[in-house]
């Protein structure tokens, strides 16, 4: 390639979902964000960078080999499992795979108009890394005040927020390497995942606190996945609640839950600006920019 042809190629927008905690839809967010963006006509490469899991590329496995049980062609992403040094690596071992990275990266971007990176439910180098590459950072958080200790403290009487937690340190200090790198802001969205149907006083004040930290830190609140079995069962086939309603795809006969699961999942990449099937092939104006 020309250094004229490689100056017209448009980088793809660095998709990065992550939590430092394990267990909060991590994986199935990346998952469907994937094929939503796929079956709107993008050319989408993914990244596991859970070296100990795999859940993502598992998911991935999963779906490969069920789209061949099936004689099916599902949508199935350019993907990379990357193995990082974990054994107590030294800071030479942490460049090496951070150089890695961003080589394979680099290999990637020519046929990608977005990368989506799965990371370690963990504090990790390459996560760091990730973090102030991205365009967009997504976070899954479950409901609940455990899992928002991740990105601030609360008072134990008033359950208000009083401060930020050490996640929150982390995406800020990437951002603002992101800014004085390249003078990009990357967008950052919190995902209230396993939302309860009924309203509590559990909801409300995490939603409180929620708000409260989106105006200190600067990310956007969304709805995220309800609390539905029928997530957990996708995983096995590596199906999402994008992929054909029917009884051969699904391998069962269809039920209300796979239709609400997949107005919930529409509903999401548009508060997110990523469209899926819904929107007829079409892209937003901002993902138009990047293809």
């Amino acid at each position: 390639m020309s250094v004229e042809n490689a100056a017209q190629t448009p980088s793809p927008r660095v998709i990065v979902v992550g939590n430092e905690k394990g267990g909060s839809g991590k994986s199935t967010v990346a998952m469907h964000i994937s094929v939503g963006l796929m079956k709107s006509r993008q050319r989408v490469a993914t990244i596991d960078l859970d070296s100990r899991q795999k859940t993502f590329t598992h998911y991935i496995e999963n779906r490969h080999a069920w789209a061949q049980h099936i004689s099916c062609d599902l949508e199935i992403p350019n993907h990379l499992y990357f193995v990082e040094n974990m054994d107590h690596p030294t800071a030479t071992d942490e460049a090496a795979d951070g150089d890695a990275l961003r080589d394979a990266i680099g290999s990637l971007a020519g046929n990608s108009n977005f990368i989506v990176i799965d990371t370690p439910g963990r504090n990790s180098y390459l996560g760091r890394l990730v973090l102030s590459m991205a365009d967009l950072v997504i976070t899954p958080l479950n409901d609940s005040f455990v899992d928002l200790d991740v990105l601030g403290t609360v008072d134990r009487e008033t359950l208000r927020v009083t401060g930020t937690s050490n996640y929150a340190q982390v995406v800020e200090e990437a951002r603002q390497q992101r800014r004085l790198r390249d003078n990009v802001t990357a967008d950052w969205i919190v995902l209230r995942n396993r939302l309860s149907m009924l309203a509590s006083r559990n909801t409300r004040c995490v939603g409180e606190g929620l708000q409260e930290l989106s105006q200190r830190l600067n990310f956007r609140c969304v709805e995220g996945l309800a609390e539905r079995v029928i997530f957990r069962e996708f995983y096995p086939r590596g199906l999402t609640a994008l992929d054909a309603l029917d009884e051969t795809t699904l391998g069962t006969r269809p039920t209300m839950s796979h239709v609400t699961a997949r107005l919930e999942i529409e509903n999401l990449l548009k508060a997110m600006s990523l469209r899926g099937p819904a929107a007829s092939g079409e892209v937003t104006e901002r993902n138009r920019d990047a293809a």
